[in-house]
């Protein structure tokens, strides 16, 4: 596999897609090094003539900030702090997002602001590229001073104490030292404090939403005109002209993507006894359109996080200045993901009236898609399903961002509650999945009772590998097994 070259540049969408999408092996670039070797010089000959409290680094942490510590437990300090805030509980984090956490840990500290030892970053990246992903736990963190709980516990491995996943084991992480032959790395003033703050924990959830959202817009425009043409629906509402008079730029972009998925489809073009479509297939463009141009804002949002240094204080050797200030705070993450988590769950709801339009016995269609209804309940279910995961996307809307709560006796007065927010987007992502999946089900099963016409060739293409995997439903049959046939299908579906 081609190494990705990580260096101080800014990374773009489609470095990302190549992180999320295949976790190549990732190699530092020597500017990249030599800000962080400088940094850290810089830092450690700081301390040898520093007069007063420095946040963080000779002092306390949170509301015990007016606490000096002496020299000789600076390191020492660094350590425990790692240890008390490794308090996460609830669920594992899944591996991938843990290994996008290292990874955008890297990206953050590999600015030169941060302060930490080269063998750090180096030990990172060995447990990228080697796989090693500690265990971390979805619950603690508040997203503000930073994601701590989380990230603690992405830390201590580190130190040789606390669990990593490997090879599909789970083993503590003295084991992987003695595996690879590693020391336990002793923290120097700062690090533990650079590790711990940072909004990596919400924001490779935000990555990997981000990512996969992009493609959940194109599989909803592609699996919506799928089911326009099965419904016998009309093509001028997706007019150029029409949109021109609203032109808001996803709403253009929706329409003109629906408009060539049905290019030289004969059920679009036959005549039509109706004169309209219900709004589910009517205001595609809008509604489509309007998710789509928060998912291109929160492209940007999660982009400049990513090519951002989130750690407190902020070390600049060339200004010889050490700020303290607030740029662990997740407010940015925290509303980009609530929006997110919004604009998705729209694309499900207009998806299952989409999907419970096809089974109504509307436009010459049967009852539920089957041929003789009554001994066979067809597809009367899975919409059910979507309704089910529709309803809970909606609760998992109510946004996070509007909360706070008080910690740290006060001192962390105001809290971005970012980690949840992205718990939920994450829940919402895999959940429209699924009801995608119920509508390209339904959409196939409708569109034979149109043959012999055809559909476009783009989207008989996209039925005739759905058919390969999924075949038409005769006569009941178990169809748990078909929805998750579906939703893999289109998990890995790809227009190209």
């Amino acid at each position: 596999m081609v190494k990705f070259l990580l260096g101080l540049q800014p990374l773009t969408f489609n470095d990302l897609a190549t992180i999320v999408g295949g976790f190549p092996p990732v190699e530092l670039t020597e500017d990249l090094r030599s800000k962080v070797r400088l940094c850290r010089r810089y830092l450690d000959e700081k301390l040898k003539t520093a007069q007063g409290p420095v946040y963080g680094i000779n002092t306390g942490f949170g509301s015990l900030y007016n606490k000096f510590i002496p020299p000789a437990e600076l390191a020492t300090l660094q350590e425990n702090l790692v240890l008390s805030h490794a308090c996460g509980t609830g669920p594992e984090v899944p591996a991938n997002i843990v290994r996008l956490m290292i990874f955008l840990k890297i990206r953050s500290l590999g600015y030169g602001h941060s302060g930490v030892q080269e063998v750090t970053l180096n030990r990172l990246l060995d447990f990228y590229n080697q796989g090693i992903t500690p265990v971390v736990f979805e619950m603690g963190s508040l997203g503000a001073s930073g994601d701590l709980a989380p990230l603690a516990h992405l830390s201590l491995p580190l130190m040789g104490k606390g669990m990593v996943r490997w090879n599909g084991t789970c083993c503590d992480a003295q084991t992987i030292n003695r595996k690879f032959g590693w020391d336990p790395i002793t923290f120097q003033p700062k690090e533990g404090l650079a590790l711990l703050n940072g909004t990596q924990f919400m924001l490779a959830y935000a990555v990997f939403a981000v990512y996969h959202a992009h493609r959940l817009i194109n599989l909803a425009n592609t699996i919506g005109a799928l089911s326009l043409d099965a419904f016998d629906g009309r093509i001028e509402p997706f007019a150029p002209d029409v949109h021109h008079l609203r032109p808001h730029a996803g709403q253009a972009k929706t329409a003109a993507h629906i408009r060539t998925l049905l290019q030289g489809s004969e059920l679009i073009a036959q005549p039509k006894q109706h004169v309209q479509d219900p709004y589910s297939f009517r205001c595609m463009p809008q509604v489509h359109g309007a998710s789509c141009d928060a998912i291109d804002f929160i492209t940007r949002v999660v982009l400049t996080e990513v090519n951002s240094v989130t750690d407190n204080p902020n070390i600049f050797p060339d200004q010889d200045t050490i700020i303290s200030a607030g740029n662990f705070h997740g407010q940015p993450l925290a509303l980009a993901l609530d929006f997110l988590g919004i604009a998705l769950a729209e694309l499900g709801n207009i998806s299952e009236r989409r999907t419970f339009q096809l089974i109504s016995g509307a436009r010459g269609l049967p009852n539920y898609l089957v041929a003789h209804p009554g001994i066979n309940s067809g597809l009367m279910i899975p919409q059910y399903t979507a309704a089910s995961l529709v309803s809970q996307n909606k609760q998992l809307c109510t946004p996070a961002s509007v909360d706070s709560i008080v910690s740290s006796n006060g001192q962390e007065d105001h809290v971005s509650m970012g980690a949840n927010a992205a718990l939920k987007t994450y829940r919402i992502v895999n959940n429209l999945y699924s009801i995608l999946a119920i509508e390209l089900l339904t959409a196939t099963q409708a569109l034979e009772f149109r043959r012999p016409m055809k559909t476009s060739p783009a989207l008989e293409k996209l039925v005739h590998n759905f058919r390969q995997h999924v075949p038409f439903v005769n006569e009941d049959r178990l169809l748990h097994n078909d929805l998750k046939t579906a939703e893999a299908f289109i998990r890995e579906w790809t227009s190209e």
